[in-house]
């Protein structure tokens, strides 16, 4: 007998038993087919756009992520474009907001193909707009979310200011992520920061946890203080994990994701909980403002097969265990935002 569900607030009650949406396992189907390709998503990204690049594989587009004890709905563009007519979706972050936000784009224009679109970017701000219905999605890229200042002594990096915050109000949802930057030194740190400025101290370098702890505290309180929930609806991306070790995956006989074509069996991952996410969690549960967390780490940890690895930016030469091909894993971080923004539909 079908078991009924009820989806609420990102969790299906089943009669009986209660289900995270979060919590599973991929599951390979040969009949599962992605909603879109190359083809019919022509702006896809280079750096994400795995098999045009040459990749010789094609499993890792065949898993599907099966939650413990509900269904995880498809996917439904049209519906989506209805529902959403006349509204604006923000995505603020880095470069994996930018695959997210890319991946909803090909999603919805493979849901409508004759519909126009317009694709703009202006600055660290990139739209994508679908006329016919009214929505628009924008990205703004911001690394860590609180400022980054050219000062007399250097580049500060700002722990407690959020003046970008400005470009951030008046739209229907924010989806906001950060972390992919805060571990990155010497020749990986981007923008070329000098200093760390919090609490009024000044350092040349500190704990990089504490440091994103203090940056996604004062992000918490920005939301708290300048929107409201009842116009906006909040999420934050969970963090997206990486795999250029086998030890991220306790597997010393694989040193990156190079050549991985299937992911981690079971719903638990080997390596443990990132230390970020645990201040992620205990962050957001301060918040006054409902903040939905798009838990997505655990079931993107599995996806060692998912990352673009020498079929992304830098070619052959390029091991990108960072990002996420597309179509890929950012696909099913949409299914899940679509299954929680209409659950009470």
């Amino acid at each position: 007998m079908m078991r009924k569900k009820l989806i609420i607030n990102g969790n299906s009650e089943v009669v009986g038993s209660r289900c995270n949406l979060f919590e599973g396992s991929w599951v390979y189907d040969d009949s599962y087919d992605p909603l879109y390709n190359t083809t019919s998503c022509p702006f896809i990204e280079k750096e994400f756009d795995c098999q045009n690049n040459g990749r010789p594989d094609k499993s890792y587009l065949k898993y599907r992520w099966n939650p413990t004890s509900c269904q995880l709905p498809r996917f439904n563009g049209l519906e989506f474009l209805r529902k959403f007519k006349g509204k604006k979706i923000l995505f603020v972050g880095d470069s994996l907001s930018l695959n997210q936000w890319q991946s909803l784009t090909c999603m919805l224009h493979a849901s409508v193909p004759q519909s126009n679109f317009t694709l703009t970017r202006n600055g660290g701000l990139s739209t994508f707009s679908f006329p016919d219905y009214g929505v628009s999605m924008m990205l703004f890229r911001s690394a860590y979310l609180v400022d980054l200042v050219k000062e007399e002594i250097g580049t500060v990096l700002k722990l407690d200011s959020i003046k970008n915050g400005n470009a951030w109000k008046g739209y229907d949802t924010l989806i906001f992520n950060t972390w992919h930057w805060w571990l990155h030194k010497g020749s990986k740190q981007p923008c070329n920061w000098d200093y760390i400025e919090g609490g009024g101290i000044i350092w040349k370098d500190m704990d990089r946890l504490v440091a994103f702890r203090m940056g996604l505290t004062t992000w918490s309180e920005w939301v708290d203080s300048n929107i409201d929930p009842n116009k906006t609806t909040v999420f934050f991306q969970g963090i997206s994990p990486t795999h250029y070790s086998g030890e991220e995956w306790n597997d010393s006989k694989s040193a990156t994701c190079k050549g991985q074509s299937e992911p981690e069996s079971g719903s638990t991952y080997p390596g443990g909980w990132p230390p970020a996410a645990t201040i992620e969690d205990q962050v957001l549960s301060k918040m006054s403002t409902p903040v939905t967390l798009l838990n997505i780490t655990t079931l993107s940890q599995l996806r060692k097969d998912g990352h673009p690895s020498a079929y992304g930016f830098g070619g052959p030469k390029g091991n990108d265990c960072s990002h996420w091909c597309l179509p890929g894993v950012p696909d099913t971080w949409n299914a899940l935002l679509y299954a929680i923004l209409f659950s009470n539909s």
